[in-house]
């Protein structure tokens, strides 16, 4: 079992209007990742207040793995075709500092 202690998140700012079509490609994107990364793991969260912004998370095995990922054809395409769904998109990478309540193992 990996011990999680690295992950990432994404805020993401999304035009009016179009937060069904941006679940639905940040849905195709997670289940691409799925195939080429089988332990990836990630959720989609949208924000109560602003009903436009939407924040991603998920442990990774690794930072080699993470740099992978944002380095492949498949986040930059993906990305990419998303643009003109987006205000603002802003990717992050996350160190633990702590957690309570769960195993990293569960997640």
């Amino acid at each position: 079992m990996v011990d999680v202690s690295v992950y990432t998140l994404g805020i993401w700012l999304v035009h009016p209007g179009r937060e069904n079509d941006f679940v639905q490609a940040w849905r195709d994107l997670a289940r691409k990742t799925k195939e080429d990364f089988p332990n990836a793991k990630a959720v989609l969260m949208h924000d109560r207040d602003v009903k436009n912004r939407f924040i991603s998370t998920g442990p990774w095995d690794s930072l080699e793995q993470i740099e992978q990922w944002r380095d492949s054809a498949l986040f930059k395409q993906s990305v990419e075709a998303m643009k003109d769904m987006l205000e603002h998109f802003e990717a992050r990478t996350l160190d633990e500092a702590a957690s309570i309540g769960w195993d990293a193992a569960d997640m």
